[in-house]
């Protein structure tokens, strides 16, 4: 845990894998025992409702709430490294399943089954706890993003505490907090792909003209 964010340091990509070989390592040695990072309930129906509501509950606070005016005063994120899913299916579904595989399970798999929980285990598992790590885990997953500017980093850690308080109340139900990640990324995807990512943006900017 105190090595993946040095690695990140110089490539975020170093951080990460270095941070999922452990967790891999650790299920091996387990014997796959997925309950050590938060998996013990199944995936339902219910489950998958629920995900999809704070999925879009998170997109309407920081999505277009929150983030067009972080982009106004802090300039635009940069997604220079999805761009080339705009109007292109192909690569839209080519991102769509690398998302679902590294970002959704993958990132929540470490940052949430790993970081998280054994960070509140190590500062006593009480509920405050949780909520210590929760906070902290927030404030890493956003700089994790610097590569998106001020905006991003900042937009990234605020919709990421939605995903990591879910977790720090439903701490055995890390598939929650997995398709809620990945249907919140899915809209996102699918905006950028349709090229209607800025429609919130030129909707706030509006708005301020209007104000001025």
């Amino acid at each position: 845990m105190a090595i993946a964010p040095v690695l990140s340091l110089a490539d975020r990509n170093f951080g990460y894998f270095f941070g999922l070989a452990v967790v891999g390592l650790l299920l091996w040695g387990s014997h796959w025992d997925w309950s050590r990072f938060g998996w013990e309930r199944p995936v339902t129906w219910r489950t998958a409702g629920y995900a999809l509501l704070i999925a879009l509950a998170t997109f309407l606070v920081v999505d277009v709430c929150i983030q067009p005016f972080l982009e106004i005063y802090f300039g635009r994120i940069d997604l220079h490294s999805v761009e080339d899913i705009r109007g292109d299916f192909t690569n839209f579904l080519i991102l769509y399943i690398i998302m679902w595989v590294f970002a959704a399970c993958g990132e929540e798999l470490l940052f949430s089954g790993y970081y998280m929980k054994h960070l509140a285990e190590w500062l006593g598992d009480t509920d405050r706890a949780w909520l210590m790590s929760a906070a902290v885990l927030s404030v890493y997953f956003g700089i994790s993003h610097n590569y998106q500017g001020p905006a991003g980093v900042i937009a990234v850690g605020l919709a990421s505490t939605a995903y990591f308080f879910v977790f720090a109340y439903h701490r055995k139900n890390l598939a929650l907090v997995i398709l809620a990640h990945g249907f919140y990324d899915t809209i996102g995807l699918t905006l950028i792909y349709l090229n209607r990512d800025d429609i919130f943006y030129r909707t706030a900017a509006g708005i301020l003209d209007e104000v001025s």
